[in-house]
């Protein structure tokens, strides 16, 4: 959003979005939505597959009688590509969720892009972020940071010493966002504070 609000020619696709039979939590619209919100662009356009259960992927296409391609959402994430300078692709749960036989590690390899990791502040985040980053660079993805969010605005003890320990122990940058609210100017005053910038470069 806040590169989309800079001006920037910004792309954004999502390869599958489960759980539209539930409404969101606060307010907050299904991520092809919201994605779609940060860039003014259109809903349908940002995603390749819905379903309505909220399970992951290869679950939610086994039980509506499909299979999800590892070469069409390839094709399709690069077609989102086009005519823009930036495309932002959202995964699906994390690195190691199935879309049926591959998952979503061996989709961003195919896509070949810079990965940052978002992670949760809180705690079990210190593990869960260390083990993602290690599956990632065992695949040989290019990860170029770990993003804690919602971040507060007086983090805890706690909050402080697992951004510090991720940083150290998985020798990357961490950095924060706080929380904001679906409306596409509080979207981009957040990732506004992100150095993204920094992150797409080569």
């Amino acid at each position: 959003a806040a590169l989309h609000v800079r001006g920037g020619r910004v792309a954004v696709w999502k390869p599958v979005v489960t759980g539209l039979d539930e409404p969101g939590a606060g307010g907050w619209p299904p991520d092809h939505e919201l994605l779609a919100r940060a860039v003014g662009g259109n809903a349908r356009d940002v995603t390749t597959a819905t379903f309505g259960p909220p399970v992951s992927p290869h679950l939610a296409a086994e039980l509506a009688g499909t299979m999800l391609d590892l070469a069409v959402l390839t094709r399709a994430a690069r077609a989102a590509a086009e005519g823009a300078d930036v495309l932002v692709a959202e995964g699906v749960g994390g690195l190691l969720v199935p879309f049926g036989d591959f998952t979503v590690r061996e989709l961003a390899l195919a896509l070949g892009l810079p990965l940052v990791v978002a992670a949760r502040p809180g705690l079990g985040t210190i593990n869960h972020s260390l083990l993602t980053l290690e599956v990632a660079r065992a695949a040989g993805l290019d990860v170029r940071a770990v993003v804690m969010t919602p971040w507060p605005h007086e983090p805890s003890v706690m909050q402080r010493s697992n951004r510090a320990t991720i940083e150290r122990l998985g020798e990357i940058e961490v950095a924060t966002l706080p929380a904001t609210t679906p409306a596409l100017g509080d979207l981009a005053r957040a990732g506004a504070t992100l150095p993204f910038e920094r992150w797409l470069g080569p």
